[in-house]
């Protein structure tokens, strides 16, 4: 094959090849996949239909949600059928595809994630002035900026990509179509493409982790100076949880898109992707969301009023 021949499909990395393993597989994943889709349109339904969380917080939590949703349905579905039906084909358009949601998605996770830092910034060392900063417009703006940053670093990243010929081989070392896996079975030079991704991922990431060090250093420096225990435990139970979902993604996805080549296995690779795509959607609601007090309030308010009219 000449080395301007380009795949028309590729196949995917299956998580096993004994039957019985497959159907392990698939039964784990789709409970992964039902608990985060109850738990993110929980999060969002009850945010939508109560007015008492219509805050700029609960409007961050809900855009987390949604994309979420989306996050999650881009790439476990896909790998469910393919254990299911025991076939581990995509199509280069399927692939393309799947590599600019996923990209843009985890952008844009990083995205709000880093937004809800600063909302909680303005929140604790700002209150007296929370409402005229976090405005309804500024809000939305904010979460406009998030989308559209993400939309545009993931489509620059994706043609960067798909620009390559893929001749080499056709099968790709993850369970879905990820950039990293896809220069590894490039007959291009990719020298000047990893320089690319780098650079680009560097910036993108530098933002982020710039951004919430300082949002943290400002808020736990003003937790430190509340003279009660209670109001330092009360302002630090909303920005742990979120301290800790951030941590665990951009270390993932450092490591999946900014490691040396040396560092490069298959089962580190398997298991990082499934720490960025599969575990912030299942664990945001736990985490980050369904533990909040006004949240499980909201939700109990839901649930009796459901069953409320069901008697009536």
């Amino acid at each position: 094959m000449s080395n301007q021949t380009t795949w028309s499909e590729f196949l995917l990395l299956g998580f096993s090849d004994v039957r019985e393993l497959q159907i392990l597989h698939f039964t784990v994943f789709l409970v992964i996949y039902l608990t985060a889709l109850m738990g993110n349109l929980l999060i969002v339904t009850v945010i939508t239909l109560d007015r008492h969380l219509h805050t700029p917080m609960y409007f961050f939590l809900g855009n987390l949600s949604i994309l979420d949703l989306c996050y999650i349905s881009v790439t476990v579905p896909k790998s469910m059928a393919s254990s299911l039906t025991n076939t581990r084909r995509i199509s280069f358009s399927g692939c393309v595809t799947q590599v600019f949601l996923v990209v843009c998605f985890a952008a844009a996770e990083m995205a709000f994630l880093t937004v809800m830092a600063y909302d909680r910034y303005v929140a604790i060392c700002l209150p007296l002035r929370y409402r005229e900063i976090m405005n309804r417009s500024a809000c939305v703006q904010m979460a406009a900026g998030c989308w559209v940053s993400s939309t545009i670093y993931s489509l620059l990243l994706t043609v960067n990509t798909f620009r390559l010929h893929f001749c080499e081989s056709n099968v790709i070392g993850q369970f879905f179509c990820d950039i990293p896996q896809l220069l590894k079975v490039s007959c291009t030079n990719i020298c000047d493409h990893e320089i690319l991704l780098l650079v680009c991922c560097s910036v993108f990431v530098s933002m982020f982790i710039i951004s919430i060090f300082v949002s943290y250093i400002h808020i736990f420096s003003t937790v430190l100076r509340i003279p009660s225990a209670h109001g330092r435990y009360k302002a630090l139970s909303t920005c742990l949880p979120h301290l800790i979902v951030f941590s665990l993604f951009m270390c993932a996805t450092m490591f999946t898109y900014m490691r040396p080549e040396s560092m490069s296995s298959l089962y580190l690779d398997l298991l990082a992707a499934v720490f960025y795509s599969v575990m912030p959607p299942l664990l945001n609601p736990m985490i980050y969301s369904l533990r909040n007090k006004a949240i499980k309030h909201a939700l109990g308010e839901m649930i009796g009023m459901i069953f409320g009219m069901k008697k009536n």
